[in-house]
């Protein structure tokens, strides 16, 4: 194998002719895997959807490319990897040559040229090697999301954390709906006893206690939007930068080079982990990567690289952090773990989000479209493919759907599932049980696919069965 570290504001290498592009996405939830790098992109219009879905800065563009890293499968059998090992590059298939551009400007990139998993390799021992290692390689979550949404209490949580006995999760923990608003992390009138009340009551059972936060985001209507102006990101026109729609009205980005926000950022984790939080799920992360006018300017992703190295270290070393919705090669050497896909939802897909060419919606088509191409970064940190269902009755998901959800949690060794315990029958506990103790043998094959306990496993079926395999790339 032909491994080269080369340093360019543009580096261009050489494939032959290429068959397919890996082309990867920026963030948790934006579509990844091979498409044909000749048909043109068609962008997503819709406002709403597009700016949560990929990198806005290339939200309109025809031509298909990536974030950080390419690969060029090529008709002679080869693959070539081009990869940057500074956050914040893109890679286009450009004829015969993989093109790297950086808004970092000098930066290093990996050129590799051998096997699939050669090059994917090669890519994660060298970007790891700068940004650093984490992951503990096995987590056992339960998780209050899917089964209650934001329709969460103190009453509700306890329950689980009894129900849960039986069963050796690592960690209980709460979701959304615990908070007062978006960006005003107190605890509403639903937990009245408090969050380190909550928390004692998970760690009393030998669990970690986790929560949710969306940190880096503030909703309009929020108080912390109304009386902390200087923590949010504006544009060029001094208006706050709207990162989505959400909770039933625009979120703003915060400024992660701003001294206030660092402040912020180091006062709310670090009450979480006084509260006895030791496992933090940080979600809609990819808001403080957006463009804007910086207190301090710097490149995009280093600037959320910035605000990341800020929750780490109010967290502390041993604090377990999740990302989601995350620039994921920025967030690697942070986060211990991260979210390789969208959510997964008790459904297929939503068809109106497939009419519009947007895989980074909730759905288990989408999740185990993406989740399954992004199991190479194994070796940088633990994958979250999300949660897997075992309560039939509250899904429409059939046989072989839940079993690639499955596999994908015995493949990463993430499980996670939100089921309401109480209502799992004998069968479906049984089945739970099984998957956290499961000590299956995992091998990955040659061509990307995997083996479990000598069991081929083969996402590809999900590509064929109807929706786009890169949507927001999606052949015009």
């Amino acid at each position: 194998m032909d491994l080269r570290i080369e340093r360019a504001r543009e580096l261009a290498a050489e494939t032959g002719r290429i068959e397919s592009f890996y082309r990867h996405g920026w963030h948790s939830w934006s579509p990844t895997g091979w498409v044909n790098p000749r048909d043109p992109v068609v962008p997503i219009r819709d406002e709403g959807r597009r700016l949560g879905h990929d990198d806005p800065e290339h939200a309109f563009e025809t031509q298909v490319g990536g974030s950080g890293v390419g690969v060029a499968r090529c008709t002679d059998g080869m693959f070539v990897l081009l990869g940057a090992l500074t956050p914040g590059a893109r890679v286009e298939p450009d004829g015969e040559l993989l093109r790297g551009t950086s808004e970092a400007g000098q930066i290093e990139w990996l050129v590799a040229e051998g096997t699939m998993n050669e090059v994917l390799d090669a890519y994660v021992q060298e970007l790891t090697s700068r940004l650093g290692r984490r992951g503990r390689g096995r987590m056992r979550v339960w998780c209050s999301w899917y089964s209650y949404y934001a329709d969460i209490s103190e009453e509700a949580i306890r329950r689980e954390v009894h129900d849960a006995a039986p069963f050796p999760f690592d960690v209980i923990q709460i979701d959304d709906g615990w908070q007062t608003g978006i960006g005003d992390w107190e605890p509403n009138a639903k937990f009245p006893n408090g969050m380190a009340a909550l928390a004692d009551a998970i760690m009393s059972t030998g669990r970690e206690a986790g929560l949710w936060l969306a940190p880096l985001i503030a909703g309009a209507d929020s108080r912390l939007a109304r009386t902390r102006p200087e923590l949010l990101l504006r544009d060029a026109e001094g208006r706050p930068v709207v990162a989505g729609i959400n909770w039933g009205g625009p979120y703003y980005s915060l400024d992660p080079t701003a001294d206030a926000t660092a402040e912020f950022l180091t006062e709310t984790i670090s009450t979480a982990r006084a509260w006895g939080f030791s496992y933090l799920k940080l979600d809609f992360l990819y808001a403080a990567a957006f463009p804007g006018v910086h207190a301090t300017a710097m490149p995009r992703e280093l600037a959320y690289r910035q605000a990341a190295e800020v929750m780490r270290q109010a967290a502390g070393n041993d604090c377990y952090l999740l990302a989601c919705g995350a620039p994921v090669i920025a967030s690697t050497g942070i986060f211990d773990g991260i979210r390789i896909g969208p959510d997964v939802a008790g459904f297929w897909e939503d068809a109106e989000l497939a009419a519009m060419g947007d895989a980074s919606g909730r759905g288990a088509r989408n999740a185990i479209a993406t989740s399954s191409q992004r199991l190479w970064l194994k070796g940088a940190f633990d994958p979250d493919p999300d949660v897997v269902y075992l309560d039939r009755s509250e899904v429409d998901l059939d046989g072989r759907m839940l079993e690639s959800l499955q596999d994908l949690a015995r493949i990463t060794g993430f499980v996670g599932t939100s089921d309401r315990l109480a209502d799992l029958s004998q069968d479906e506990k049984t089945n739970l049980l099984s998957l956290l103790t499961d000590d299956a043998v995992i091998k990955r094959r040659p061509d990307m696919g995997w083996t479990i306990d000598g069991r081929d496993v083969d996402f590809g079926w999900v590509a064929g069965s109807g929706a786009p395999a890169i949507s927001g790339a999606t052949p015009s």
